[in-house]
């Protein structure tokens, strides 16, 4: 199915939406909860599946929605219909700080391998699948890399990504990446888990235990902030029991627990 042809703009700087722009008729696709604001005239739907394969019967329907549950999300996606007359414009944006990644699919190959959660919205008639890893490695230790999201099409694409985004063309070569930092990938880059370092840098280090390793020649996108980070943190510097903080990011925390009596 040819994707529909939508605009957009984006909004924004840490905490970005992305305005999508429908004629009459036009559809995009979007996670469940994503949606922040959209004009009158635009109806939205929770449907099985993605839209891309509209003769797909009933069975094939509950296949998508059960390798989506596969990735965590929800079994649904939101369908976003323009039924009224003239453009109209919905916006989506992810619910924590990053940046918005558009992808014209049709200048990509037509295809890119993502984290599970960092697709947002898309035209409708790119499919959104998974893609299992196929090494062991790579399935035991990957964590957040083991179950990839498969993105096909020719339209739109907006992703998101936490904190800074960087784009990097592979010629040939190898990169190693922290398993959160890695947003996605064109099918050429070639993606595997290695041991990262000796021993005592593997559990000392801070860097993880594993490292994902992409090769090849293509398209990687990467992120300064995954969110699994930014939860630790949070977690970290939340109250304890009773109230007290822990003092983190403050030169005088260790000093003030002292003083309460905490040490």
């Amino acid at each position: 199915m040819k994707c529909h042809e939508v605009h957009y703009q984006i909004f924004g700087d840490d905490m970005q939406m992305v305005e999508v722009e429908l004629d009459p008729g036009e559809t995009v696709i979007a996670e469940a909860g994503a949606m922040n604001y959209m004009d009158d005239g635009i109806d939205f739907e929770a449907k099985m599946g993605d839209g891309s394969e509209p003769d797909k019967g009933l069975f094939g329907k509950l296949l998508d929605a059960g390798t989506r549950k596969l990735t965590g999300e929800s079994l649904f996606m939101t369908h976003f219909t323009n039924h009224g007359s003239g453009k109209k414009r919905a916006a989506f944006a992810a619910p924590y700080p990053g940046r918005i990644v558009p992808l014209d699919m049709a200048q990509v190959g037509g295809e890119i391998l993502c984290q599970k959660d960092a697709f947002l919205c898309a035209a409708l008639g790119t499919n959104v699948g998974i893609a299992f890893n196929k090494r062991l490695g790579a399935g035991f230790f990957g964590g957040e890399g083991f179950i990839l999201q498969r993105l096909r099409g020719d339209g739109m694409v907006f992703m998101h990504a936490g904190g800074t985004v960087i784009e990097r063309q592979l010629k040939g070569e190898t990169l190693r990446v922290d398993t959160g930092c890695l947003v996605g990938f064109t099918p050429e880059v070639h993606y595997d888990i290695q041991r990262a370092g000796n021993l005592k840098s593997m559990f000392f280090g801070g860097e993880g235990v594993f490292l994902a390793t992409l090769t090849g020649s293509g398209t990687v996108w990467l992120q300064s902030l995954p969110f699994s980070r930014l939860a630790d943190r949070i977690i970290a510097s939340a109250p304890r029991q009773g109230g007290k903080s822990k003092g983190e990011g403050s030169v005088l925390g260790g000093l003030g627990r002292m003083l309460d009596g905490d040490n």
